[in-house]
């Protein structure tokens, strides 16, 4: 009877509640404390326990948090510590997208909620009605969220309380669906024999990058799709059948430039132009062509060199200034790499082995493993990393990484790098040296 009563307990989650509106604004909204207290009382409340004295989950938080560094020490300037600050544990599912500006951090999984964290502390949340959270992204007071269900949603923070977050937008918006649904003409085929609008993905987002200017949002689907809207009125400009199969990541950058990762095991390099309001994207060549899957791409901050993270363990990456015409290889993990991250001359990659390595560009080129973050029990799958530059006679770069994990956590950590002459980090015990290996000719783009 134990075990029965507590299978129906977990399956609770999925049961299907009767919602007023697709989306869930915030949690001020006025049908919130309703969905709350339906909540508390089927997942939180003890049975036969009377309403009154239910918590709402705003208020019982299931999240738990431990410092692992003092604060002292994890603020101080001078500081050369490298390693984890704090851990964010909640039973409330695995995390799958990260992003960070400044003090804020915002974190979403597949509980629908969308986290956002100032100093280490639950700040606010918001959720939408559409399941798992996969891609997060910020632009200017924007915050937009790539979800399950193929749409993207827009949110914005309220001028009188910080810690309000209201939808502003749905991409593609209702209306624009309906204008489109108008013309057979605006219908694709998709998979199999279905034919979907091209203005929407069929299938999950998994992944979000502006342009460069920010003026433009490019989404990855599992759809095989890449689509660009526009950021300032919503409007999707252009659908991409990029690959064979499931894009598992999209960038943007190197002067109009953009590069999309498959699970078909290829990387391709578009480029950008304009036809008037509308934007139209050349295919260039394929950067990459193996049988293991494309998992993850990420451009520098200079705009110099494109990484790729893959299935194989292995990271690629190419150079601007040798036109991209050949690949190097960087082996660091046992297993497939799943995320990168870049931040200065630093490139983070997190992986299945439930690791963190961090690599540095050096003068020449060449990549060094400086130290591996270890600590997850689970797979890395997202990263997101800031900046922080210490002041003194001695330059000493610090940054702050934050990892989510399919072990239900975010980990908080503390990446120092010293700049001045003959003070470098240690060189990690085993650490995985760098190969380079051939890469195709990009004969168009140097065309």
């Amino acid at each position: 009877m134990v075990d029965e009563l507590s299978f129906r307990l977990r399956d609770m989650s999925d049961i299907n509640v009767p919602q007023l509106d697709d989306d869930i604004d915030s949690p001020t909204e006025d049908d919130a404390p309703q969905r709350d207290l339906f909540t508390s009382r089927m997942l939180f409340g003890p049975l036969g326990a009377s309403t009154s004295t239910q918590m709402s989950p705003l208020t019982r938080s299931p999240w738990a948090s431990y410092v692992e560094r003092s604060a002292t020490d994890s603020s101080d300037a001078n500081t050369s510590y490298t390693g984890l600050v704090a851990s964010l544990v909640r039973e409330e599912g695995n995390i799958y997208s990260l992003a960070a500006k400044g003090d804020m951090l915002y974190t979403g999984s597949d509980s629908k909620n969308i986290r956002v964290w100032k100093n280490h502390k639950e700040f606010s949340w918001f959720k939408s009605n559409s399941g798992l959270v996969k891609a997060i992204v910020i632009a200017g007071e924007k915050i937009f969220t790539g979800h399950q269900d193929g749409k993207i949603r827009v949110w914005k923070v309220s001028m009188k309380n910080p810690s309000v977050h209201k939808r502003v937008g749905t991409l593609p918006a209702f209306t624009s669906v309906v204008e489109k649904s108008m013309k057979p003409k605006n219908y694709k085929e998709v998979r199999g024999s279905h034919k979907n609008i091209w203005i929407k993905h069929f299938d999950a987002i998994s992944s979000l990058s502006f342009s460069e200017d920010q003026s433009l949002l490019y989404s990855g689907s599992w759809d095989t799709t890449v689509k660009v809207w526009s950021v300032s009125d919503f409007k999707c400009l252009e659908s991409i059948a990029a690959h064979e199969d499931a894009i598992n990541s999209v960038v943007a950058g190197l002067d109009g430039l953009v590069f999309s990762g498959s699970a078909d095991g290829t990387v391709k390099a578009w480029r950008r132009e304009y036809e008037g309001k509308r934007t139209k994207h050349f295919f260039i060549d394929n950067m990459l062509k193996q049988e293991c899957a494309v998992t993850s791409l990420i451009i520098n901050k200079a705009g110099t060199v494109v990484y790729c993270g893959s299935s194989d363990g292995f990271l690629y990456f190419w150079e601007r200034e040798k036109l991209l015409s050949r690949a190097g290889s960087l082996k660091g993990h046992k297993m497939a790499v799943l995320c990168l991250a870049a931040a200065g001359d630093l490139v983070f990659s997190g992986s299945v082995d439930t690791n963190i390595c961090v690599w540095r560009r050096e003068k020449g080129g060449e990549h060094k493993c400086l130290c591996v973050l270890s600590g997850h029990t689970g797979p890395v799958k997202c990263l997101a990393v800031e900046d922080e530059r210490g002041m003194g006679s001695v330059c000493r770069c610090r940054w702050t990484v934050y990892s989510g994990s399919l072990d239900k956590s975010v980990k908080i950590w503390s990446v120092s790098t010293e700049t001045a002459e003959g003070e470098r980090p240690q060189q990690p015990s085993g650490s995985s040296r760098a190969k380079s290996s051939s890469g195709q000719i990009f004969s168009r783009m140097r065309e």
